[in-house]
């Protein structure tokens, strides 16, 4: 199984001050009443939450909070602590968003009653009693995506593929930067079971980068097709929450906006 990860590696990748940074407002404020105005954003494996920064922008121009979760990618366990530690904080229901490895964590902290909705960006879902490893079964493999694992178990995305296999939309510069600021992941974490499928209870919707390789061809389209989420098709590579953060954002807004809809009508 460390074979298939290390042939079709998981990744989420962010950057501080990269592309995708200077974004500009496309939508209206939300209202003041709309009922959910919080977004909680979960990065994945071998990065921090700074690449978001992109999506950051352009959500709380728009008016949302936006809480940015720092995962210390030590264990699926410690990654929903962290994941649920900011939930707690919401003051209201929030959307929360997870890229690549990010979604498997918020498939497991998702039930949290805070999370109105689920956002996956690149992402992994799996249902309970699955592990992320399994999602790659029967799908080929990411040939240009590789991962360099160390006598310890943690692993990092291989130099010389970097840029090729998830930010090939990425600068020469942007791309070196990401590749030597990597913070390892223990290859572990995708070798657990959850133990909970929030997009059961919870409305989802699946954002697919069209240039993709951090995947096998057709694995995050199966994922999404699976759970039953709405599907966004949006341009760029695996780094498109960075390179597109404004077609990320307008997924997210809408996501808020319609599970609010549904909320009000609920109620009425």
């Amino acid at each position: 199984m460390i074979q298939t990860i290390r042939r079709s590696a998981i990744a989420a990748i962010a950057a501080l001050g990269l592309v995708g940074c200077a974004t500009a407002q496309t939508q209206p404020r939300i209202q003041e009443n709309q009922t959910v105005q919080n977004i909680v954003l979960v990065h994945g494996a071998f990065v921090d939450g700074s690449g978001w920064r992109g999506v950051y922008d352009e959500l709380t121009a728009r008016g949302y909070t936006v809480t940015i979760v720092q995962n210390p990618l030590t264990s699926l366990a410690d990654d929903v602590a962290a994941t649920t530690r900011a939930l707690a904080r919401q003051d209201g229901p929030a959307i929360l968003v997870g890229h690549s490895w990010g979604g498997a964590i918020i498939t497991e902290a998702g039930v949290h009653p805070n999370v109105a909705g689920l956002v996956y960006v690149s992402a992994l879902v799996p249902d309970a009693g699955e592990t992320a490893a399994q999602q790659y079964a029967g799908y080929p493999p990411a040939s240009e995506f590789v991962l360099d694992i160390g006598p310890d178990g943690f692993g990092f995305v291989r130099p010389d593929r970097f840029q090729s296999g998830f930010a090939a939309d990425v600068s020469d510069a942007d791309a070196a930067f990401l590749r030597d600021s990597q913070l390892p992941i223990a290859m572990s974490a995708f070798e657990t079971r959850l133990t909970q499928a929030a997009w059961r209870s919870k409305p989802s919707w699946a954002i697919i980068a069209a240039e993709d390789k951090a995947f096998g061809e057709g694995m995050l389209l199966g994922m999404a097709r699976r759970i039953g989420a709405t599907i966004v098709e949006v341009p760029g590579s695996h780094a498109a929450f960075i390179t597109q953060a404004t077609a990320v954002a307008d997924v997210i807004d809408r996501a808020a906006r319609e599970t609010s809809a549904g909320s009000e009508s609920a109620v009425r």
